[in-house]
């Protein structure tokens, strides 16, 4: 039998207050992971994202990104154009790397809730070519024993591989478990993680520690090359999950606005760029630089 190595307990709990978005009224948004770096290594920003849009005036539009991956799990909803339209449960990662430009408007009366992190890029390839791959919910790899279902999105996990690539190692898993189910799979030990409640409650580790809905519980960590288990199990009404865990890069990192950088002077040519029209647009992007998975 494998090693499983170290039991992930819960460090820290954190419950992100709902506050007012800026896509107007109608526009929730917590955020999960904001201004912590340092601990959160390599995952930069996580928003949860919540529109009940009642009226027919659009909102958003264009802006760039360079330096990091956008990484998105659609919840609930939709959310696109005609050329590309994500669904409920459809997952996306846009390598924005060396710049790209992206419009995200939702014309018209819309319901959605959307998780979407920014992923810091190893120093290496901080300014690697733009590209985005979408994986389809019907397409996510599937596995379900014992009243719990995973969907997983990216990495290896639980018998699971998704054909997404990474150049952050990166698990993501959607993880639902019927009320009293219980859960134990591996994880590298090394790979900093957290869970985020959807729905229900859950209890995690070996002390067994509750998280309730809408509460972040950031994992123990070990060392480079052991393994670990987590292990959860369902409150009395179930428990939805989704968990994140990434192997940290180590690096530091320059945000401003919509940019990460290595040092402030590669911020201000960023800005350059796009007043300058050198960022392409998403939907300019050769079949080379678009993945449907």
């Amino acid at each position: 039998m494998e090693n499983q190595g170290i039991v992930r307990n819960i460090v820290s709990i954190n419950t992100p207050p709902a506050q007012p978005g800026f896509l107007g009224p109608d526009h929730t948004a917590r955020a999960v992971i904001y201004h912590e770096f340092e601990q959160s290594d390599p995952f930069i920003i996580l928003m949860d994202d919540f529109l009940d849009k009642k009226d027919d005036a659009p909102v958003g539009g264009p802006h760039p990104h360079a330096g990091f991956e956008t990484v998105s799990l659609l919840l609930e909803g939709e959310i696109g154009d005609e050329m590309h339209r994500m669904k409920q449960g459809d997952f996306q990662i846009m390598t924005a790397g060396s710049g790209i430009v992206h419009t995200e408007t939702i014309e018209g009366k819309s319901r959605m809730r959307l998780l979407q992190m920014w992923l810091n890029l190893p120093k290496a390839d901080r300014w690697a070519t733009p590209r985005v791959q979408d994986l389809a919910y019907e397409n996510a790899p599937v596995a379900e024993k014992d009243g719990v279902k995973t969907v997983l999105y990216s990495g290896s996990f639980a018998g699971l591989h998704s054909p997404v690539q990474n150049y952050v190692p990166l698990i993501v898993a959607d993880i639902r478990l019927q009320p009293g189910a219980k859960f134990a799979e591996t994880l590298p030990g090394s790979f900093n993680a957290f869970l985020y409640v959807i729905e229900g409650s859950a209890n995690v580790g070996d002390g067994a520690q509750a998280l309730d809905i809408h509460q972040v519980g950031w994992l123990s960590r070990g060392g480079a090359g052991e393994s670990s288990l987590l292990a959860i199990e369902a409150g009395a009404q179930g428990a939805r999950v989704v968990l994140y865990a990434a192997e940290p890069q180590h690096d530091q990192i320059v945000s401003h606005g919509p940019f990460i950088a290595d040092h402030q002077e590669e911020i201000k040519g960023l800005y350059s760029d796009f007043r300058h029209g050198k960022m392409r647009h998403v939907s300019t992007l050769s079949q080379g630089q678009r993945f449907n998975y």
